[in-house]
């Protein structure tokens, strides 16, 4: 994603507008990579600054998302706690051409003196550190400590002077003349694409905006220069150079409907292809582009082992099913067993101890045709027919049997499945360890050692106000279904759920009063939201009074019957209640 020097030099612009002078109230770090200073101020009023250095998503912005904190701070959030917290915002600078920048902050040491502390956000790739300097310029701790094993150019450990990233040699581009491109270009000897020259030449171009400024100036993403019109490619490449620098505008870019891309200023490569949309400002783009997806991945991160221990689970049991039914298709031709130990009976006069097979008449076919029944070599005439009638008395009690564990296999089946599909809604930590105590509850993982485990409060089910103002319920999990349905709702209200897929339950609270249309349609688009059918397009959702659902002695959390029921359909969509 394009948040190179220059997205990074506007967005540090508008920061600036409100940035300085704010106090730090409050420093949180609600993941390993994640930081955000709780900001007031008299001008722009209570705030929360993002920096995150995170090696997928580095970024820098106020944000309005909600962020689940860890039940112990991280070492490094006391660190800056201590050392900034009710401190005093004096700027905001970007390092020349670099994403990179500088939060001066103005605080109170351990003796009550005010000093200088800065804290440098460097946004690159894998490489992004967040490092706190105090007033001497060394470094006090940092996010990633790197060593001279890891770099021998460049050691970032506490008692170290900060030295600021290596610089790349590469030129200002704001400092470029259409003199200097000519002759630049004029040097290129060998087949070279444009958007490549342009990002080894100049300090602060992305690949996006290479690829658009070779679009605006040669009408292709990928010319080649050796098949461009030199003197004209430079003067429309110092035009646009030097537009570089002009108005800014937040833009983000849409392939059907989803976000792709984003950048300081309109695109015009991919007219057509993307749409494109205005932002109020960058922090917003940028809390909009990035909150959802960073999210999601750290989700992932933190349930991928139990992720793994579900998916083995549900893949044991499904080999198990299959096996299971192969065995249970066998046992429907057992009726031939009977009638082979019927025929055997009837020629035991013509048989022999260590006769391999006999050839008789088949009196249970119409035709009387003779057939061969192989027989065991090691058993008297007798024994051989008592052995099918074993074989077809067994076949019998194994048709039961495997009936009724194939029935206790799919219902474990659908109740691994719903698990699995309510661990990839999870959104919180509270979620995921709701859904660790139900499997261990059920046997299926372990118990870890309480001492060792943190204690995290149960989440409780989603709230939404309808349109209406009903209050609609939505549970995040098995357990908070079963709570919902079982405990919370009363008899009156009305229950929904997705239909033939694993979902949450959801609850439209009514106090026994007439439900309108409106509100059963954002009810039954929540329902369908949240459920595997997200992707989905007109699903249906059953509803009836919570009143006809039942759930069967012994079954599985969040595993009910409902009856008396009616189906609307909806299509899914992202709550905005």
């Amino acid at each position: 994603m394009p948040l190179d020097a220059i997205f990074l030099s506007a967005l540090t612009a508008e920061l600036n507008e409100t940035l300085p002078g704010a106090r730090i109230d409050k420093i949180q770090q609600p993941d390993r990579d994640t930081v955000l200073l709780q900001l007031r101020s008299q001008s722009a009023g209570n705030r929360r600054l993002l920096l995150s250095a995170s090696p997928n998503h580095p970024r820098l912005h106020y944000t309005q998302a909600r962020w689940e904190n860890p039940a112990q701070p991280p070492m490094f959030c006391m660190l800056l706690r201590k050392h900034l917290a009710g401190g005093r915002i004096i700027s905001l600078r970007q390092l020349p051409l670099e994403r990179a920048v500088e939060l001066c902050v103005e605080s109170a040491d351990e003796l009550g003196e005010l000093s200088e502390k800065r804290l440098y956000l460097e946004l690159m790739g894998r490489n992004s550190n967040l490092i706190l300097t105090g007033p001497d310029g060394r470094v006090i701790d940092c996010l990633r400590r790197v060593d001279f094993e890891m770099s021998e150019k460049r050691q970032v450990l506490p008692g170290l002077f900060y030295r600021e990233p290596p610089a790349q040699g590469k030129l200002d581009f704001r400092t470029e003349t259409v003199e200097g491109l000519f002759d630049a270009l004029g040097a290129v000897e060998h087949p070279t694409a444009l958007d490549r020259w342009l990002m080894d030449r100049y300090a602060g171009i992305s690949p996006l905006l290479a690829r658009e400024l070779a679009f605006l100036c040669a009408g292709r993403t990928d010319p080649d220069i050796l098949e461009t019109d030199r003197a004209a490619l430079a003067a429309d490449l110092s035009r646009e150079l030097k537009g570089l620098t002009g108005d800014f505008v937040p833009t983000r870019l849409l392939l059907r409907g989803e976000r792709k891309d984003f950048s300081f200023r309109p695109i015009r490569q991919y007219e057509g292809y993307m749409t494109q949309d205005r932002f109020p400002s960058f922090s917003e783009l940028l809390d909009d582009f990035y909150t959802g997806r960073a999210q999601a991945e750290r989700m992932r991160a933190r349930t991928q082992s139990l992720h793994k221990t579900l998916s083995n689970q549900l893949a044991r049991v499904r080999r198990k099913l299959a096996n299971q039914e192969r065995e249970l298709e066998a046992t429907y031709d057992r009726e031939r067993l009977r009638q082979y130990g019927d025929i055997v009976t009837a020629n035991l006069h013509l048989m022999q101890r260590g006769q391999a097979r006999l050839r008789a008449v088949d009196f249970y076919d119409p035709e009387m045709k003779e057939i061969e029944i192989p027989l065991n070599v090691t058993l008297s005439p007798q024994q051989n027919a008592a052995k099918y009638y074993k074989d077809y008395n067994k076949a019998k009690h194994a048709e039961k049997f495997l009936t009724e564990q194939l029935a206790l296999g799919r219902t474990e089946e659908t109740y691994l499945a719903s698990v699995l599909e309510a661990l990839d809604r999870a959104e919180t930590e509270r979620d995921v360890a709701d859904i660790r105590a139900e499997l261990t509850e059920g046997g299926y993982i372990r118990q870890t050692d309480r001492k060792k485990q943190m204690k995290v409060p149960p989440s409780k089910p989603m709230q939404f106000r309808s349109s209406d103002g009903f209050q609609i319920l939505v549970g995040r999990n098995n357990r908070q279904n079963d709570l919902l349905t079982t405990k919370l709702a009363y008899k009156t209200d009305l229950w929904l759920h997705v239909q033939k897929a694993h979902g949450s339950h959801v609850i439209i609270a009514s106090a026994g009063a007439q439900v309108p249309d409106r509100t059963v349609t954002e009810a039954a688009e929540l329902a369908a939201w949240y459920s595997q059918a997200r992707q989905g397009h007109k699903v249906p959702v059953d509803l009836c009074p919570v009143r006809q659902v039942k759930k069967p002695a012994g079954a599985k959390p969040g595993m009910v019957v409902y009856e008396n029921y009616r189906t609307v359909y909806v299509d899914p969509k992202e709550p905005a209640l």
